[in-house]
C-alpha cells in the first residue's frame, strides 16, 4: 500500500487530539476535507481505523498500529529531509580553529563533538599550533578562533577559558605519594617520560627552562598526552602534564609544581574579523571547559 505523508500526519493528529475536528485544525483543513482523508485511509487499509463516538473518536487496534508506525515514518522523514538539506544549502567557509597540544587533548574534541552535532551547516578546520604561531595566524586573518596560553601578548580580543597549569604525575603510591608540591629541579633528578621534542608543550617548557636548567633523563618520549599519562600511571617514570589532561578517575599521584612558570591559563582568542560561526564554536569551547572543571 502507498500512503500519503499528509494523510499520515493528519491521522497522528486525530489520534493525539481524540477527534477529527482537532486533527483538521492542526492541519489547517476543513472538517469535511479531513473526514474524507480519514475515510480514504480506512478504505486503503481495508479495516476500520477509528471508532466514531458523539464526543470524538477512539482508535481501533488497527488504528493504533497505524498511528504508531505513522509517527515513526514521519520522524524518519524529518531526519531524511534534514540530512539531504545539509547538502543543498550553500555552505559557508570552514571555521579555522588553532590550538595547542594541551587544548587538543580533551578540550577541543569535546567542544567539536557538540558543535558539529548541533550545527551540521558548519565545518571546522583544526590545526595544532604553538601559541606564538596561533597569535600570528589570527592577527593575519589566517585563522578565525584560537585556544592560546596567557603568556603571549596580543592586541586581539581574548577571554578566559580554562586553567591549564602544569603538574607532575606518577604511579599511585610512588615517588610523589604524600607530596604537596615539588620543584622542577627535583623532578629532573628522577627518571621521566616526556613528549617528543617538537611537541608544543615540550617547546613551551624548553623556552622557559632555559639552557641552565637541570637536564632531565627521559626513559622514553611519546607523541601524545594520552600515551604520556598512560606511561606515568603505569610507573614508567614521572611526567609533567597539564592538570586538566588527567581524568579524575585515573589512579595516579598528582603533585603541583613550585615553579612560577607552571601556572598558566587558556584563553580564547578571536581574529579581528571572526565570522559569527566562530562565536558559536566559542560557546561550545566554554561549555566543554566548564564540564572539565571550569576556569
Amino acid at each position: 500500500m502507498r500512503y500519503d505523508l499528509d494523510d499520515l500526519r493528519l491521522f497522528t493528529h486525530v489520534a493525539a487530539e481524540g477527534s477529527i475536528t482537532g486533527g483538521a485544525r492542526l492541519m489547517h483543513l476543513s472538517l469535511p476535507s479531513a473526514s474524507a482523508r480519514v475515510r480514504a485511509l480506512e478504505a486503503q487499509a481495508g479495516v476500520p481505523l477509528l471508532v466514531r463516538e458523539r464526543r470524538g473518536v477512539r482508535l481501533t487496534p488497527a488504528g493504533a498500529t497505524l498511528a504508531r508506525h505513522a509517527r515513526e515514518v514521519l520522524a524518519e522523514t524529518t531526519r531524511l529531509d534534514s540530512a539531504v538539506a545539509s547538502y543543498a544549502v550553500s555552505r559557508s567557509a570552514p571555521i579555522r580553529l588553532v590550538a595547542g597540544g594541551s587544548a587538543m587533548h580533551q578540550l577541543v574534541p569535546a567542544a567539536l563533538a557538540t558543535f558539529l552535532r548541533d550545527h551540521p551547516e558548519y565545518d571546522v578546520n583544526v590545526s595544532e599550533r604553538r601559541t606564538i604561531r596561533s597569535v600570528r595566524l589570527l592577527a593575519a586573518g589566517e585563522a578565525d578562533l584560537g585556544v592560546i596560553l596567557d603568556d603571549e601578548p596580543t592586541p586581539l580580543r581574548t577571554e578566559p577559558l580554562a586553567d591549564d597549569s602544569l603538574v607532575v604525575i606518577g604511579q599511585a603510591g610512588g615517588t610523589l605519594s604524600g607530596r604537596t608540591s615539588i620543584a622542577y629541579a627535583e623532578v629532573a633528578e628522577h627518571p621521566l617520560v616526556g613528549l617528543v621534542a617538537n611537541s608544543p608543550l615540550s617547546q613551551w617548557m624548553d623556552d622557559r627552562l632555559g639552557p641552565h636548567a637541570p637536564a632531565p633523563r627521559y626513559r622514553t618520549v611519546v607523541p601524545t598526552l594520552h600515551a604520556l599519562i598512560t606511561l606515568a600511571t603505569a610507573g614508567a617514570g614521572l611526567a609533567i602534564v597539564p592538570r586538566r589532561a588527567v581524568d579524575a578517575s585515573t589512579a595516579v599521584e598528582i603533585c603541583p609544581l613550585q615553579d612560577s612558570w607552571s601556572t598558566r591559563q587558556h584563553l580564547l582568542c578571536y581574529a579581528a574579523n571572526a565570522p559569527e560561526p566562530a562565536h558559536l564554536l566559542a560557546t561550545h569551547l566554554h561549555a566543554a571547559a566548564t564540564r572539565k572543571g571550569g576556569v
